[in-house]
């Protein structure tokens, strides 16, 4: 596989007169739409880089509500680049040996590197770092989300980055005999690990039935105006031991109310359930949540269940006034932090979505309402306001 310097791209960006040209001998500069694409002539080899930049402005402040406190702090209003990054696809040597990277400018992390053999629709394979296909909504790309965050439940429930492997396809008979499957294993320590800490991985499996025929794939919004409707049924499990009780794009953390623990400390078994709905301009999801934790050191057993139903629909069908490019969404999720208690905590969002060139570059308003309530004690709200331009470029 040949390479090609930056500084030569570059120079080559800044010598050509059209919107792609021969170059270096084989190989073709052109726009990515959007991003830089190369390409060699036979085709064999590929690769598409693009930036992602993420403005925000949120008052009182972009933080959700996790503890009671959180609930009491006033916060502060912030303003600026939310996220930065640049990512990397394509193939080498064969069109189905395909390869994937990102890097966060902001945290000097590289968050997503992979290595995909595609040879084939039912059977694939791949390796590295990369969100595990676990749950929909962690799926699916911050750049390409409905809404302009994930919801509550996110947080307490997704595996999140991990390294590892997994095989995957999409198995078409016809009909209602369509299905996606994932099947994988990691070190089950999180980004930036590279080993369990006690010998057991985390295994992870999920099965995606396309009930009408047409897979709903890990995007929000119904962009396409899908002309006849689509959906996806989702099952996900997932086992594992660490010390941790809970991940993030940090790598390991834990559960509020719980402490870090030794190796193998913590054992997790948790499944989620979820649906997906698209047909012209109109789409929905929701998943449901349960994580089972118990603590090797103490016996003790805590689990965690969660919700959400999500909506959105691009309305100039509907009402002829309505621009074609706004979008309206709404979303309701519900948290219970330990069924031992009466605990609940719940999120109510409203956004809108003005799509310039689709996620690729979109503006995006939303405010949201936060509740928790505790019978025992106390009911307390908080609200957000925030505006974002997301942009690839």
């Amino acid at each position: 596989m040949r390479t090609v310097s930056t500084l030569s791209v570059v120079l080559g960006l800044y010598s050509m007169g059209s919107h792609s040209d021969g170059y270096a001998d084989g190989y073709t500069v052109s726009s990515g739409d959007p991003g830089i694409a190369i390409e060699s002539n036979d085709g064999n080899n590929a690769i598409l880089i693009q930036g992602r930049i993420q403005f925000r402005y949120a008052s009182p402040d972009d933080d959700q509500p996790v503890i009671k406190d959180d609930y009491l702090n006033d916060g502060e209003t912030q303003l600026g680049v939310n996220r930065a990054r640049i990512k990397a696809k394509g193939h080498g040597i064969k069109p189905w040996l395909k390869f994937s990277a990102e890097y966060d400018i902001s945290s000097n992390t590289l968050l997503d590197y992979r290595i995909m053999i595609e040879k084939t629709d039912w059977l694939k394979f791949k390796v590295g770092q990369w969100k595990f296909e676990y749950s929909r909504e962690r799926s699916i790309s911050s750049g390409g989300q409905q809404m302009l965050d994930r919801s509550i439940i996110n947080r307490h429930f997704t595996i999140d980055r991990q390294l590892g492997g997994a095989v995957y396809g999409h198995v078409d008979a016809g009909g209602m005999a369509d299905f996606n499957y994932w099947a994988g294993v990691g070190t089950g320590s999180g980004r930036g690990a590279h080993s369990d800490d006690d010998h057991h991985p985390l295994y992870f499996a999920r099965l995606q039935w396309n009930f009408l025929g047409k897979q709903v794939p890990f995007t929000a919004s119904d962009l396409g105006f899908s002309q006849s409707p689509r959906a996806s049924l989702g099952f996900s499990r997932a086992w594992n031991r660490s010390r941790y009780t809970r991940f993030s794009s940090a790598g390991g953390g834990v559960i509020a109310g719980m402490e870090e623990g030794t190796d193998g400390q913590y054992h997790i078994k948790q499944y989620a359930v979820d649906i997906a709905y698209r047909y012209q301009g109109v789409s929905s999801q929701g998943e449901y949540h349960e994580k089972e934790i118990t603590d090797a050191a103490t016996g003790e057993r805590r689990t965690l269940r969660g919700y959400y139903v999500q909506a959105g629909y691009l309305a100039h069908q509907l009402i002829p006034q309505w621009p074609k490019a706004l979008e309206i969404a709404a979303r309701y999720a519900q948290y219970t932090p330990d069924s031992r208690t009466s605990v609940r905590q719940s999120e109510q969002a409203l956004a809108l979505n003005w799509f310039i060139l689709g996620h690729d570059n979109k503006i995006t308003a939303d405010v949201t309402r936060f509740d928790y309530d505790d019978p025992l004690s106390t009911t307390l709200d908080k609200w957000r306001y925030r505006v974002q331009w997301d942009i690839t470029f």
